[in-house]
Parts: C-alpha cells; structure tokens; sequence
C-alpha cells in the first residue's frame, strides 16, 4: 500500500472518529460539518507531503522552497474553511467545521513522518 493512500487511510479514521463526536452533539449538520473540515484537512495534508516527499534529499533551497509550499497548501485550506464557515454558517455548525478541519490536520502532521519516509 503506498504512503498517500495510508495517509487518506488515517486521515479517514480520524474523521470518522471527529464525526461520530459531532453527530452526538450537534446531529446531522455537525456531522457534515465535521466530515467536510476533515475532507479539506485529509486533501491539503496527502497534497502538501506529496509535495515535499520528492524533495526530502535534494539540497536544501530546493527542500525549503518544497517545504514552503506545504506549508502555503495548508494556510490556503485553513483560508478555505474560513470561507465555508461563513458561507454556510445558516445550516453547518463553524464550530465542527473548525473541530472537523483541526483534529484531522494535527492527527496527520503528527503521522507525517511516518509517511516522509
């Protein structure tokens, strides 16, 4: 099994695990909501190591540049869910946007190196 289809793997455990805590509190919605923030997390986060895994042993203005650009993939999809919670803020709960989003994210930063390897 390759690195970026373990990671949607474990991105995917942790939303399940984000919405099934945001169903119980909030219902529906906030289970949508919480699938969505973790989607956008799960897609930035598999994007941003895809970036950067080529880069892991080239030198380092090369590594750097890769490595910015993780990190402006995940500042843009935080921007995204900026926006969503304002867009849809009549019928998604923001607060299981946000739970959503953030627990998925961390959870996969916390792995990347597993996956960097």
């Amino acid at each position: 099994m390759n690195w970026a289809l373990r990671m949607a793997l474990v991105g995917t455990a942790a939303e399940i695990v984000v919405a099934a805590l945001a169903s119980v509190e909030a219902g529906i919605m906030g289970l949508a909501a919480a699938l969505v923030g973790g989607g956008i997390a799960t897609t930035a986060q598999v994007a941003a190591v895809a970036l950067l895994r080529p880069g892991m042993k080239a030198e380092t203005p090369v590594f750097v540049r890769r490595w910015v650009s993780g990190i402006a993939i995940r500042v843009a999809s935080a921007l995204v869910v900026v926006g969503l919670a304002f867009a849809t803020r009549a019928f998604l709960p923001s607060l299981w946007l946000a739970v959503g989003f953030l627990a998925v994210l961390l959870t996969l930063l916390y792995a990347e190196t597993r996956f960097l390897e």
